[in-house]
């Protein structure tokens, strides 16, 4: 099943999605402004949606784009999937 990502909150930028029984999160960061700190960009992260796991880090992250991030998590996706 593809993800299907949706804005998260209201006023800031995160996205989610779900599949296959895990979650998937990209947020944006930026060392100044409002929302999170950090380097400038899309952290993309995955967990179990069932077990209270901290989330791990998509590796690339930060993405320069949106679209990068999204493509980033659906490579996941298909690698997480059951065989």
């Amino acid at each position: 099943m593809p993800l299907q990502f949706h804005r998260s909150v209201r006023d800031m930028e995160i996205w989610s999605a779900t599949s296959e029984g895990f979650s998937f999160v990209i947020s944006f960061g930026s060392p100044r402004g409002p929302g999170f700190h950090g380097r400038s960009g899309y952290l993309a992260s995955w967990r179990p949606l069932h077990k209270n796991q901290a989330a791990i880090k998509i590796g690339g992250s930060p993405f320069r784009t949106l679209a990068e991030a999204e493509g980033a998590c659906r490579d996941m996706a298909e690698h997480l999937a059951p065989q």
